[in-house]
């Protein structure tokens, strides 16, 4: 990918806190209308990659470029950004602490605030208190606060941090109808579960080394894994040991996992086999390793 093409293009970053490195020459593009998890375990340098693409730390050496070009005023205007909850006055309403957020920060007009209130669902709570809103509530505002002048990008690290599973489920969706409408979301997270659920594309981190970066689909496939099960599945397994190009085959529960070489296993050719063989299958679907699997290999943790 060139950078023209790329949101944000990073290149050989590094950066040291003290005799620490806590970067070590990442390298990777972010495209257009993607929305892009950089993933790891805590100390492996997301927010730090953050506050440097946001001009909050310097960087040791290396370049980052906005569309194609290097940080300047009018790249930070599509940039909406969320690396910390906003200090929100707890006793003065949405739609107040809004104002106060876009006199600062000088993005956007009033108008604006009622029209970022609606894409995170919060018009009908506008004119209640802070202190009266959920945590989900609470990072929702925030999320407005960063969509205030309507920004082609934003950058969120870990949106989901501390909230329970609704309000996790509420930041999801709203994150999902962000993309949808033609954001490009760039989200940090320790949480596999969510990265997987929301995001196209994402880097896995382990401290400051970047392990892989690319599209979620290609991240995750290295193999064919199919899943299979009938009435019989200990029969099954005598089987499809004389299966050809299956490299291993394990037993879940009430189904069998078959492990062929990426782009090897055919659904069609398999089902045949089985049949002629007088098994009928309840169950024959492709299957690829989950993000956590995935993740723990990488970072052989």
């Amino acid at each position: 990918m060139t950078t023209n093409t790329a949101v944000l293009s990073i290149q050989n970053l590094v950066k040291y806190y003290g005799s620490i490195k806590a970067l070590d020459g990442i390298s990777y593009d972010i495209p257009k209308g993607c929305v892009y998890g950089i993933l790891g375990p805590n100390g492996s340098g997301k927010t730090t990659t953050l506050g440097i693409v946001l001009n909050v730390l310097n960087q040791t050496s290396g370049t980052y470029l906005w569309f194609g070009n290097p940080a300047n005023a009018d790249t930070r205007k599509k940039i909406g950004s969320l690396l910390e909850t906003p200090n929100f006055y707890h006793y003065l309403s949405a739609v107040d602490n809004l104002k106060i957020t876009q006199s600062i920060n000088k993005r956007g007009t009033e108008e604006d605030i009622h029209k970022v209130l609606e894409i995170v669902n919060l018009a009908q709570r506008k004119n209640s208190k802070f202190s009266t809103y959920s945590l989900g509530m609470k990072q929702r505002l925030a999320i407005a606060a960063a969509l205030l002048g309507n920004p082609e990008v934003l950058v969120l690290d870990e949106p989901t941090n501390g909230l329970d599973p609704v309000g996790i489920a509420e930041i999801r969706e709203l994150i999902k109808s962000l993309a949808e409408n033609g954001k490009t979301i760039i989200m940090a997270s320790h949480l596999l579960d969510e990265v997987e659920k929301v995001c196209t594309h994402v880097a896995i981190m382990k401290k400051g080394v970047l392990i892989t970066a690319g599209a979620v689909k290609d991240v995750l496939v290295n193999e064919d894994i199919v899943e299979i099960s009938c009435a019989n599945n200990e029969k099954l397994v005598e089987i499809m040991k004389l299966f050809p190009e299956i490299q291993n085959i394990q037993i879940e529960k009430d189904k069998l996992l078959l492990y062929f070489l990426l782009g090897k296993a055919n659904l069609e050719a398999i089902n045949q086999y089985c049949f002629s063989n007088n098994i009928v299958l309840n169950l024959l679907t492709m299957k690829h390793k989950s993000l956590e699997t995935k993740f723990f290999e990488l970072t052989n943790n």
